[in-house]
């Protein structure tokens, strides 16, 4: 690791946000782990964010004391734009405020002026420049990771994320901004699972609308509600052009059209004498789009333009794969685990796919090449309270079903607390989602941007089955797999899902295939 200067006593160090190594241009703050005059130390959990479907816990690259937070919880954050100030505990030595206010850190040699590469994040980049930002940040001057700023010289623009200081003997403000490093090809997995805590995510219960501050202290000036105001901001966040252009209650807007065409019945409108605002009704609800939500909707909406998909079904008898699970509950391997079909329906799928390699591959879509993996991370689809999530299982092709029933109860239990991690999430190379468990007999799922199939598992239930030719009550469930047409055939992925379907009716052959 190479030396890095200490920023000198005084100065006002910036925290913007970092650069998460997932490709997104912003995160939701969640919450804060501080608050203004605290003291904070190296490594120390400052805030929460949520990106990716996952919840980081972002920690201090600097030890001091927080002089202002430059977000709020809800609201949306580019990369690079600032976070938190924090003021150095070591005193400024007499006579050299003048020198220090505005002035350089630690001169113009390599390093001069950065922060030590920390717990959880990787070597500092050149700049954040590649990353969309607010035009009239403090994080958009030159050099701006490396060079202090004149917090007082800097305008207020509606833009910003940042609250800016107002007094001419502001401290000079360094903004730092190194990478979180969390592939693989950046940190080792083990320093990867230590650079992000699995920790419960806290319920939102923030009742402020993401705004930039400029358009929060424009509406507190003329009274305006803002959960009412439509934002046009990055993420939706509320500018000062939304708050100026709120319509008051002496100027209402009507849903009527203006032509002579008969009235529509609308719900009144609710006037609230406090914001002087026209409130829509009650009969209308309207959500922000955030969030896991807003990432959901992007993945699926990636799926549906550029895969090309198709889907296919088979119903079957999985009677015998129930009573083995009955059996395998009462051992001693499976006593302390809870054994559900869809980790025997997982271990088919990986016997499945070891037959059928083409059926686990990637549509390279810059290097015109299908791409086969000769390994497999099993996503498992979970619906939790924040939206659905698929976390994976890495190398899941050399587990057991033991391990996999270990893993599969693991991943949806972090899921579901909030706990699943960007790397938990990201790589997966085949997707199972089960709507068996919503009473439903069967859908047809979206395949995942980079995975080419996705197997649905619907409900097991007792029907009437023709068994050995006679009527019979029997355990029977539907499988389906969606997949990218462009590189599986139909009668690649019915071979597929037949193997898998015979694998479950006869689970006994599964030993000729571990």
């Amino acid at each position: 690791m190479e030396d890095r200067a200490k920023p000198g006593p005084g100065n006002v160090l910036e925290f913007r946000l970092p650069d998460l190594g997932e490709g997104l241009a912003d995160a939701e703050l969640v919450s804060w782990s501080v608050s203004v005059g605290d003291a904070v130390e190296l490594n120390q959990t400052i805030a929460e964010v949520e990106t990716a479907k996952a919840v980081v816990a972002l920690p201090s690259p600097f030890a001091g004391r927080v002089v202002e937070l430059l977000a709020q919880p809800g609201e949306t954050v580019l990369v690079g734009a600032p976070l938190i100030r924090v003021q150095d505990d070591t005193a400024v030595p007499s006579g050299q405020e003048s020198a220090t206010n505005g002035a350089e850190v630690a001169g113009d040699a390599p390093g001069a002026g950065r922060t030590a590469v920390l717990v959880g994040y990787g070597p500092e980049g050149e700049t954040v420049s590649r990353r969309r930002r607010p035009v009239a940040s403090v994080a958009t001057q030159s050099d701006s990771s490396r060079r202090p700023v004149d917090v007082a010289a800097e305008p207020d623009a509606d833009e910003s994320f940042a609250h800016r200081g107002a007094g001419s003997e502001s401290p000079a403000v360094q903004s730092v901004s190194p990478d979180i490093a969390v592939s693989g090809s950046e940190l080792p997995e083990d320093e990867a699972a230590e650079s992000f805590s699995r920790r419960a995510r806290p319920s939102l219960t923030t009742t402020r609308a993401a705004a930039t501050p400029a358009a929060r202290r424009l509406a507190r000036e003329l009274g305006i509600d803002l959960w009412f105001v439509a934002g046009s901001g990055p993420g939706g966040a509320v500018t000062v052009e939304d708050v100026r252009g709120a319509v008051p209650v002496s100027q209402p807007r009507t849903l009527a059209s203006q032509s002579q065409a008969a009235p529509v019945a609308t719900a009144p409108a609710v006037t609230d004498p406090d914001a002087g605002l026209i409130r829509p009704s009650a009969r209308e609800l309207r959500t922000p789009i955030s969030g896991i939500r807003k990432r959901t909707a992007a993945a699926m909406l990636a799926s549906a333009r550029t895969i090309p998909q198709a889907s296919t079904f088979v119903t079957l008898d999985c009677t015998a794969s129930m009573e083995l699970l009955d059996h395998l509950r009462s051992t001693k391997s499976f006593a302390e685990l809870t054994l559900t079909p869809l980790a025997l329906v997982a271990k088919s799928v990986l016997a499945a796919l070891a037959e059928f390699p083409e059926i686990n591959v990637f549509w390279d879509e810059a290097n015109q090449e299908i791409v086969t993996k000769h390994y497999v991370n099993l996503g498992v689809a979970v619906a939790t309270d924040r939206g659905l999530l698929v976390p994976n299982i890495k190398e899941a092709q050399s587990l057991s079903l033991r391990d996999l029933t270990r893993e599969i109860g693991w991943l949806a239990e972090t899921a579901r607390s909030g706990g699943a991690s960007p790397t938990d999430l990201r790589g997966g190379t085949f997707t199972i989602t089960n709507v068996g468990v919503f009473g439903v007999d069967t859908g047809v799922p979206l395949v995942n941007p980079g995975e080419a199939a996705i197997l649905c598992l619907g409900s097991i239930r007792k029907r009437p089955w023709v068994f050995r030719d006679e009527l019979a009550i029997r355990w029977v469930t539907t499988l389906g797999i969606s997949f990218d047409h462009r590189m599986i055939d139909g009668e690649l992925a019915s071979r597929f899902l037949a193997t898998t379907a015979s694998l479950l009716e006869d689970p006994l052959t599964l030993l000729s295939r571990i």
